[in-house]
C-alpha cells in the first residue's frame, strides 16, 4: 500500500472558505486511505504499512476532521439560515451527527489495525463500516463544495471573513 503524502493547503486563515475546502481534500485523501486499508489488510494483513495507515487515518478523523466540522456549525450554517438556506444547514447538520455515530463504529476497527490485532472474520464487516462512512463524506462534501460554501461565502462580508478566520486558528491553537 502507497501511503499518500500530505500536502498542506495553499489556502490560509485570511481564507477560511478556501481553507475548509482545501480540508475537504485532505479528507477526500484520507477516505481513500481507508478503503485502501480495507484491501491491504485482506490481501497482506495489519502489516506495518497498515498499521502505520490506520493511525493516519485514526488521527485525521479524531483531531482534524471535529474542528473542521465545528468550523461550519458554527460559521457556515448560521450563514446559510440567515440566506434562507435552512434546510440544507439542516441536512448538513444530521450528516455530521451521523458522521460522529458511524466513527465511533470505526474507531475500535482501526485501532485494532493499528494494533496489529483485528479479529479473523471481523474485516468484511468493517470494510462495510468503512464505505458507509466514505459514501457519507463524499455526498456531503459535494453539497458543501457546490451548495453551501459558495452561498455562505457569498454572503459573508470581508470583515467576517477576518473573524471567522481568526477564530478558526483559535481553536487550533487551544
Amino acid at each position: 500500500m502507497t501511503k499518500l503524502l500530505h500536502a498542506s493547503p495553499a489556502a490560509g486563515f485570511d481564507e477560511p472558505y478556501a481553507l475548509m475546502a482545501a480540508c475537504h481534500e485532505r479528507m477526500t485523501r484520507t477516505l481513500i486511505l481507508l478503503e485502501r486499508i480495507g484491501a491491504h489488510v485482506a490481501a497482506q494483513g495489519c502489516d506495518t504499512q497498515a498499521r502505520d495507515a490506520a493511525k493516519d487515518v485514526l488521527r485525521y478523523f479524531t483531531i482534524a476532521a471535529p474542528l473542521h466540522h465545528q468550523d461550519e456549525e458554527l460559521h457556515v450554517f448560521p450563514r446559510l439560515r440567515e440566506e434562507g438556506n435552512g434546510e440544507l444547514a439542516d441536512r448538513l447538520l444530521t450528516d455530521h451527527r451521523e458522521m460522529e455515530t458511524l466513527w465511533a463504529a470505526i474507531v475500535p476497527d482501526l485501532e485494532a489495525v493499528r494494533d496489529g490485532s483485528l479479529p479473523n472474520g471481523t474485516l468484511a464487516d468493517a470494510r462495510e463500516r468503512w464505505q458507509t462512512f466514505a459514501t457519507l463524506h463524499r455526498h456531503h462534501i459535494d453539497a458543501e463544495d457546490h451548495d453551501a460554501y459558495p452561498s455562505a461565502s457569498a454572503a459573508t462580508p470581508d470583515t467576517a471573513l477576518r473573524v471567522m478566520g481568526e477564530e478558526m486558528a483559535g481553536r487550533r491553537r487551544a
